[in-house]
């Protein structure tokens, strides 16, 4: 499929949309280079491993210092660095890699941006934080380890992440367990973290590549399907086509994504602002893509876009998590005045360790502090979570469909956010 008959795909999106003002629409202007910033920041509250001494998520200690020796390896250092996925203890290697290729295209397309607002440096490092993790697991040309912990077992805890003695079993891809997908992501990842760090560290750069490249040839050597969309430099390629595949190939005008009331993308009733972030990031880089061409707008169909409108479109989708949406609250923990206080995630949820060094066991987590219906003690910051189909939320914690973050909602959102800062 053609690169550029999937980005005019993109815009058939907003033939779903009206573009309508509602009762509750106010208008409000938002401080975006503040949201970067704190969608920045959120992915050191979810850092696995020996914090380093510029940690600035403060609640947070060092965790899973002994991942690796659940099955007495010692040359694999996933013991330190990569990222909890959401609100659970557990690293799974395959949205990790997304994460790290979202966050890769974000500062690859909106360097000078995020660089005008001091985002740059902590934007890197949190590509690094998820890609040294990718780099060690890959202990040869045909291992990979995919998994720390098990999510079963992990589960039935709620327990903060520097207690957590649950199973960290290890679970990894090989040519007598294969696993294309986890593969290519991780393949992708890395090269697109490889740009990243191209001109700043071109040791660590080649280093990304290379291993980007072995991972490539065992998801092809394995592959039922053509995986060419994943070579080094097909990142936007890659996403567009996971969009696609996401909400089907429209084939024409009668492709409908649905949209609530409040004209937010809803694809599923479950971490549903990944995909709004995501195709915002999307249309936004693809409005880019028409004006650096000198083209002023697409047709989806017997419809018309200009790039205006896709820009518009894809701000509406950032401006509704931001607050401008029928709840008038802020989706993202810590920015304005009103937002989510019962966060569905472990570590935000039960005391510091640096404030209750007591440990909080499993069913102790649950009853004290899963239970509570107090706001979480620790506010992760930049943290994002969302509304249902009604555009109605809850702020319960227990209601982990709404309540619970994940970085790659926070990655999208990043490369979203970004084009708005001037």
């Amino acid at each position: 499929m053609e690169l550029s008959r999937l980005l005019i795909w993109g815009t058939c999106i907003l033939s779903s949309a009206a573009f309508a003002t509602s009762d509750w629409d106010t208008n409000p202007t938002f401080n975006y280079t503040d949201a970067l910033g704190k969608a920045v920041l959120f992915f050191e509250g979810q850092r696995s491993g020996k914090l380093p001494v510029a940690q600035r998520v403060k609640w947070r200690g060092d965790s899973a210092l002994s991942d690796g020796s659940y099955e007495n390896i010692s040359n694999i250092k996933i013991n330190n660095r990569g990222y909890y996925d959401a609100g659970d203890n557990v690293k799974f290697g395959w949205p990790m890699a997304f994460t790290v290729t979202l966050l890769s295209w974000a500062a690859i397309e909106y360097e000078k941006e995020i660089a005008s607002v001091m985002q740059l440096e902590h934007l890197r490092s949190s590509v690094r934080w998820g890609a040294d993790f990718i780099l060690r697991a890959h202990v040869s040309p045909t291992t990979l380890y995919t998994q720390v912990g098990d999510g079963n077992g992990d589960h039935q805890c709620w327990e903060r992440l520097e207690d957590m003695d649950t199973p960290r079993t290890l679970y990894k891809i090989t040519p007598n367990s294969p696993g294309t997908e986890a593969a290519a992501e991780a393949a992708d990842a890395l090269a697109a973290a490889s740009i990243v760090f191209h001109h700043v560290d071109a040791n660590y750069s080649r280093s990304l590549l290379q291993h980007s490249k072995s991972r490539f040839q065992f998801a092809d050597q394995f592959s039922l399907e053509d995986l060419t969309l994943l070579l080094v430099h097909s990142t936007v390629l890659f996403l567009v086509t996971r969009i696609v595949h996401l909400y089907g190939d429209p084939g024409g005008s009668s492709s409908k994504i649905p949209i609530t009331r409040g004209e937010l993308l809803f694809l599923r009733d479950n971490s549903n602002l990944q995909y709004a972030s995501s195709s915002s990031m999307v249309l936004y880089m693809y409005s880019r893509l028409l004006n650096q061409a000198h083209v002023n707008g697409v047709h989806c169909g017997s419809k018309y876009f200009s790039s205006s409108q896709i820009k518009t479109f894809a701000k509406s989708q950032v401006d509704y998590i931001l607050g401008k949406n029928p709840m008038k609250m802020s989706y993202m923990i810590g920015f304005g005045n009103k937002y989510p206080l019962q966060l569905h995630h472990r570590a935000s949820t039960i005391p510091s360790i640096k404030v209750h060094s007591t440990k909080v066991g499993c069913n102790a987590g649950y009853s004290h502090y899963f239970y509570s219906n107090n706001p979480n003690p620790n506010i992760h910051i930049g943290a994002i979570v969302g509304p249902n189909s009604n555009d109605q939320f809850s702020d319960l914690r227990s209601d982990h469909s709404h309540s619970e973050p994940t970085t790659y909602t926070n990655a999208a959102f990043v490369g979203s956010v970004a084009a708005l800062v001037t």
